[in-house]
């Protein structure tokens, strides 16, 4: 690398620093000082502004609007009741295209122009690892409503989430297919382009194997692909009974499709993911009939599940899937943190976040752990028809 004279660091060069730092991995102490989001205390009765980074357009567009959602459900059920020490709840969504540099420049806009109390987001575990780095260098909270990939939370203390861990996730699904389903020979097929992905394929054939199954056979796909007919033609070789694959949406229903013309039998398995009107569009009849993780379902609510698909029915036309219920619980964990904290300040309100405890969400109650990560079930449910129903729950080991 050529050596340059040394100057004042620019703006661009500033954020260089943080994208490199990004890619390569850093684990990032909170810079002391600085554009910190919340220098000053904020005047009561005014506005307590929500940063969010999220995919409102591209391949997880439907990521991006269901988290939107159900956070704007949460905001104007907090500012009925008064909103936050007298401060009204404000949402300001930046749109990343589920691109990497557009999410760290995201959240660099957010913390260091529009100086944003905290952010939301990202629903992607690979751009909440960008984001959140950038979270943990300026100092400000950062809080994920659903990325489940362990290594999020391990970038810093300024970085939390609202959702379980793919571990625990992929170990439910495991837990799943062989007691309840009964299967003991599964093939994987998993996104090598994809941070969740592989550590949710991890966290099942760990759990899966352990359990007695065995996994016939693994294949790999990349983001974006649409053939996956060689991979699909090995697998259907070896005769599985199922097939885990812990990718998004819009590849697993072509590869739905695709694994039915090519006559290959058994359910599909996967994780949230999968949560979208869009695979049923995708996949249609041919997703029929498989099973995926979450973290909430419609037709088994609780009375604080209820009223939330009563409000987000009201106003958006639909009933919320998961990443609806996740925003919208993100956003209570995030009030109720500023409601407690000892003041305006992001070291306060970190604080805060840390000790939260018995918050009753629309997907139950959120304890976070010393490690910034709630302890909580999992939901198994069923592809039927254009939509997906209840299975079974599946609490957490021990």
């Amino acid at each position: 690398m050529q050596r340059i004279a040394r100057r004042p660091p620019s703006r661009f060069a500033a954020l260089s620093f943080v994208l490199c730092c990004a890619l390569l991995g850093c684990k990032e102490k909170p810079a002391s000082g600085g554009a910190s989001g919340g220098e000053k205390p904020a005047a009561a009765g005014g506005e307590f502004l929500i940063g969010a980074f999220l995919s409102m357009t591209g391949s997880m567009a439907d990521f991006g609007i269901s988290t939107q959602r159900g956070a704007l459900v949460a905001i104007d059920e907090i500012n009925a009741a008064g909103g936050v020490k007298g401060q009204k709840l404000v949402l300001k969504v930046l749109d990343d295209q589920g691109k990497a540099d557009e999410a760290g420049n995201a959240v660099t806009r957010l913390i260091d122009i529009d100086k944003a109390r905290t952010i939301l987001g990202e629903v992607s575990s690979s751009l909440s690892l960008v984001g959140g780095r950038i979270a943990q260098r300026r100092g400000v909270p950062m809080v994920s409503p659903a990325s489940t990939n362990s290594q999020v939370t391990e970038v810093g203390d300024y970085v939390f989430r609202a959702c379980f861990l793919d571990p625990f996730q992929g170990w439910a699904m495991a837990k799943f297919a062989r007691d309840k389903l009964k299967f003991s020979k599964v093939a994987v097929l998993k996104d090598v382009r994809n941070d969740y992905s592989i550590g949710l394929r991890e966290a099942f054939v760990k759990a899966f194997t352990e359990m007695g199954g065995t996994i016939a056979l693994e294949q790999s796909y990349g983001q974006g692909d649409t053939d996956f007919s060689a991979q699909l033609t090995a697998i259907k070789a070896v005769a599985p009974e199922a097939i885990f694959v812990p990718g998004y949406y819009a590849e697993v229903g072509n590869i739905a499709k695709q694994a039915r013309r090519l006559g290959v039998k058994g359910p599909l398995l996967g994780g949230d993911g999968w949560e979208s009107p869009q695979l049923y569009e995708i996949g249609g009849a041919d997703i029929v009939g498989s099973y995926f993780s979450t973290h909430f379902a419609a037709d088994v609510p609780g009375a604080r599940a209820r009223r939330f698909i009563d409000a987000y029915t009201k106003r958006f036309g639909a009933a919320p899937n998961g990443l609806a219920a996740l925003g919208y619980d993100a956003v209570l964990v995030i009030a109720d943190a500023a409601g407690r904290a000892a003041d305006s300040s992001p070291k306060a309100l970190r604080d805060a976040l840390a000790k939260t405890a018995g918050i009753d969400g629309a997907t139950g109650k959120i304890t976070l752990d010393p490690k910034r990560n709630p302890v909580k079930p999992a939901v198994v449910v069923k592809v039927e028809g254009k939509g997906a129903v209840f299975d079974t729950t599946v609490e957490p080991p021990g």
